[in-house]
């Protein structure tokens, strides 16, 4: 009988790649590491692991095995998080990924609500782009993700196998410095901006912006290229050059010295929040995505 402990042990010894760090992230000892995997060769009656002095890899058992692994430890989680809901021992855990501008407007709004609600149930929070956040969802390292996708965009991710709960639409806008000659323009076709020097944001939106850009005929001279939006905003309000960033990362910046401009055409992103089937059941589950739900819409 194979045991959830001993599928957690495999796990992380496959992502961490040795005894000692799979301990280290587990919070267990090495011999408590190998104790448990050596159990679970026995219960599967074959070789999971190949060990070559310091180095170890998974063998082709080992790797279906861990294949299988994140969705039944989500399933397990689901089982364990609705079962204690239903007998009234807590309300829930929910593990929640987002991307940073996501974080700074639309969460804080969302789990305060949720704790408002639902004193019991604990959140905790960590931050990952996608299609960062969205591998961690499969892999079972948390258990709602807020993500988005571009609209027409090259190699757009594919959701099947997931829930996706739609939240807003995101538009893209120019940032341009109050000194700009088109500070004052209603909109703006991104070719006319095709011969300033640019300050990319993101490694997502940057590739997207080039994509646009690319679209209307002309290839960006990116001069400065930063994941930080204040940065972002810091160096337009300067005079360094223009940017283009989502209207959700504008709300969490502030920015100064700057004005914003509609872009035509009009580039958009889908803000969704994410699950797996199984966890779409438990309870804490659901009222975190309503609430970010909510939080959308205000």
């Amino acid at each position: 009988m194979i045991e959830a402990r001993h599928l957690r042990v495999l796990r992380a010894v496959a992502t961490t790649g040795s005894f000692s760090a799979a301990a280290r992230e587990l919070g267990c000892t090495q011999p408590a590491v190998s104790q448990q995997m050596k159990a679970l060769e026995g219960s599967v009656g074959t070789p999971l692991l190949i060990r070559s002095g310091r180095e170890m890899r998974l063998t082709q058992a080992g790797e279906a095995l861990v294949r299988h692994a994140a969705g039944i430890l989500a399933g397990l989680t689901a089982a364990e998080e609705e079962v204690a809901a239903i007998a009234g021992l807590r309300a829930g855990r929910v593990r929640l990924v987002s991307f940073p501008s996501g974080s700074s407007t639309l969460v804080p709004t969302a789990l305060a609500a949720l704790r408002g609600a639902h004193p019991g149930t604990r959140v905790s929070l960590e931050e990952a782009e996608p299609p960062r956040s969205v591998e961690m969802l499969r892999e079972g390292d948390c258990d709602v993700a807020l993500a988005f996708r571009y609209e027409g965009a090259a190699g757009a991710e594919e959701w099947d196998d997931l829930v996706v709960r739609p939240l807003l639409t995101d538009r893209l806008v120019g940032l341009v410095s109050e000194r700009h000659r088109l500070a004052h323009a209603e909109s703006v076709a991104i070719g006319e901006l095709a011969e300033e020097p640019w300050i990319a944001g993101c490694p997502r939106c940057r590739g997207q912006l080039v994509e646009v850009c690319e679209a209307a005929g002309f290839t960006p001279r990116i001069d400065f290229a930063t994941d930080d939006y204040p940065a972002v905003a810091g160096l337009v309000g300067a005079g360094l050059g223009v940017a283009v960033l989502p209207q959700l990362a504008i709300e969490s910046v502030r920015p100064r010295r700057v004005r914003t401009v509609a872009l035509e055409p009009a580039v958009r992103r889908e803000i969704v929040a994410l699950t797996l089937p199984d966890l779409a059941q438990v309870p804490a589950v659901v009222a975190t995505l309503d609430q970010l739900a909510r939080a959308a819409a205000r």
